[in-house]
C-alpha cells in the first residue's frame, strides 16, 4: 500500500526503491529503479571487495599451479620445447660446452638394479614415459570415442599416416643410395610427427581453418605416434631378456586389472608403473613402450556418473609432460657440440643429416599429400567438409615437424660412440625449422583465403 493509499501490482513500497518520474530519471511515469549507492559509499565497497596483492610467499606457493596452467595451452608449451632446445644448442658450443657435457653424462641411480645411468640416459629412457603414458591415453581415446571409433571416417588420415611415414623413410634412403652411405639404420628417424608441436602451430596459424582439417592432423599424428611407437618396439629392441619381459607384461597387467576396476589410486598405480618400467627396461625394449601400453589400458568410456578416465587422466598428467618432461628431454637432447662435429656446414653435409633434414619436409609432403591425392581419385574415400587439396598440401608440410619421437630415433639408430647421432639430431631441428617455417605460412595463407573449394582454385589458378 502506497502512501496515497492506492494499490500499483508488482511495485514495490519499500524505501529501498523509488518511483521514476520527469523529476529524476528518464522513462515512464510509474517505473522503479534500485537505491542508488551514493559515490564516495561505492568506491568503499569495491575497495573491501577487491582481493588484497598476494604476497611473495603465496606466490612462491601457487607458482606451480599457475606454471601448470601456463604450459597447459599447446602454443606455449611448444615455445617452451623451442626454447629448451635452443638453450641446449647455445650451450654446448659455447666455452662452456664441457659443463654441458659433464651434466648430459653424470650418472645417478643403483647400480645393484643395473639403473646407474646418465641423466641423459634416465631423459630418454626414464622420465618420457611419461610423455609416452600420455600417448597411450590419447590412442585410447581416439580408438573409442575419438576420431578413430569409426573407421570409414578414419580411414583416409590413417593410410596418409602410413604413407606419410614411407615417404620420408623413402627420400632418406635415396639420399644414402645416392651419397654411397651405409648408414641406412637411420631410415625412421625422419617418419615421426610431433603432435604437439604441429597442432600448437595450426591453432597459432590455422585459425579460420575447416575444423575438418584439425581433425585430420589429429587423426594423423596419432596413428603416426602409434606406427612410431612400434619401430621403436620392433626395429630397434636388441638382445631381448624374456624373463624380464615376462614380469614387466605381469606388472602392466595388474595396472590393467586395477584401472578397470576403477581404483585410481596414485599411491598404488605409481608404484607398478615404476615397476613395469624397471623391468621392460631390463628387457632390452624401449622402456618408454610400458608407458604406452599402461595408457592403453586406462578405459575409456564412463560408467556411474564417473569421468572418462583415459581423457581425465591426460588432462591432468599432459601439463607436467609437456611442461616438464618433454622440455627436459630436449634439453639433453639436442645439445650438439657443432664445433666437434666440423662446423655447422660440415656436418649438414653428412649424408645422414641431409636424409633427414629433407626427408622431413619433403617426404611428409610427398607421402601424406600424394597419397591423398590418389586415393581420393581411386577410391570411394573423401576429405573431411570443407577441406579441400591444397589444406592437406599446408597439413602436409606441418606433418614434418618431427621434434620429440625424432631425437629420441636419432639416440636408437646408430651406435652409441657414432658421430651419426649428432648429426641426425642436427638434421631434425633443421628439418624441423623449415616444417614448421613453411607449414606455417601455408596453413596462415590458407586461412586467410575468402573463398573456398574446387571452385574458388580453379579461379585462382585461372588468374
Amino acid at each position: 500500500m502506497w502512501s496515497d493509499g492506492k494499490r500499483r501490482p508488482g511495485l514495490s513500497s519499500r524505501s529501498s526503491v523509488v518511483r521514476r518520474s520527469v523529476h529524476n530519471l528518464p522513462g515512464t511515469r510509474g517505473h522503479q529503479r534500485p537505491y542508488s549507492v551514493p559515490a564516495g559509499r561505492r568506491r568503499n565497497l569495491l575497495m573491501v571487495q577487491q582481493p588484497a596483492n598476494p604476497t611473495f610467499l603465496e606466490m612462491v606457493w601457487n607458482s606451480p599451479k599457475s606454471y601448470m596452467k601456463f604450459v597447459a595451452d599447446e602454443t606455449r608449451s611448444g615455445l617452451l620445447l623451442v626454447v629448451a632446445a635452443l638453450a641446449a644448442l647455445i650451450w654446448a658450443n659455447s666455452p662452456w660446452s664441457a659443463t654441458y657435457m659433464h651434466l648430459s653424462h653424470y650418472e645417478v641411480g643403483p647400480q645393484s638394479l643395473g639403473l646407474h645411468l646418465s641423466l641423459s640416459h634416465w631423459a630418454a629412457d626414464g622420465i618420457l614415459t611419461v610423455f609416452f603414458f600420455v600417448v597411450g591415453l590419447e590412442l585410447k581415446t581416439e580408438f573409442v570415442t575419438g576420431a578413430l571409433r569409426d573407421v570409414r571416417e578414419a580411414a583416409l588420415p590413417m593410410l596418409a599416416a602410413f604413407f606419410g611415414m614411407v615417404g620420408p623413410a623413402l627420400v632418406y634412403l635415396l639420399i644414402q643410395i645416392l651419397s654411397g652411405s651405409d648408414a641406412f639404420s637411420g631410415w625412421a628417424i625422419p617418419t615421426a610427427t610431433d603432435i604437439a608441436f604441429a597442432v600448437a602451430l595450426l591453432g597459432l596459424f590455422g585459425k579460420g581453418m575447416p575444423p575438418a582439417a584439425r581433425t585430420f592432423l589429429l587423426t594423423l599424428a596419432v596413428v603416426d605416434d602409434l606406427l612410431a611407437i612400434i619401430v621403436i618396439a620392433v626395429v630397434y629392441s636388441t638382445d631381448l631378456n624374456f624373463i624380464a619381459l615376462g614380469c614387466s607384461f605381469l606388472a602392466i597387467a595388474i595396472f590393467g586389472v586395477l584401472v578397470q576396476r576403477r581404483v585410481m589410486k596414485w599411491w598404488l598405480l605409481i608404484p607398478i608403473a615404476v615397476v613395469a618400467w624397471g623391468f621392460m627396461h631390463a628387457s632390452g625394449i624401449h622402456a618408454t613402450i610400458s608407458g604406452v601400453a599402461m595408457g592403453m589400458l586406462v578405459p575409456a568410456l564412463r560408467e556411474h556418473r564417473e569421468p572418462q578416465w583415459s581423457h581425465e587422466l591426460a588432462e591432468r598428467i599432459n601439463p607436467i609432460s609437456a611442461g616438464i618432461v618433454v622440455p627436459i628431454f630436449a634439453f639433453f637432447a639436442a645439445g650438439v657440440n657443432v664445433t666437434e662435429s666440423g662446423g655447422v656446414a660440415e656436418t649438414l653435409a653428412d649424408p645422414v643429416a641431409i636424409g633427414v633434414m629433407v626427408g622431413l619436409p619433403l617426404g611428409k609432403l610427398l607421402g601424406i599429400a600424394g597419397s591423398v591425392w590418389v586415393l581420393t581419385r581411386l577410391t570411394r574415400l573423401r576429405l573431411g567438409a570443407g577441406v579441400d587439396m591444397p589444406d592437406i598440401v599446408a597439413l602436409s608440410l606441418l606433418a614434418g615437424i618431427g621434434f620429440t619421437v625424432a631425437l629420441l630415433v636419432a639416440g636408437l639408430a646408430f651406435e652409441p660412440t657414432s658421430s651419426h647421432i649428432d648429426h641426425a639430431k642436427l638434421g631434425v631441428m633443421v628439418g624441423t625449422a623449415i616444417a614448421a617455417i613453411a607449414g606455417g605460412w601455408a596453413v596462415h595463407h590458407r586461412a586467410s583465403l575468402p573463398a573456398r573449394g574446387r571452385a574458388a582454385n580453379k579461379r585462382r589458378i585461372s588468374r
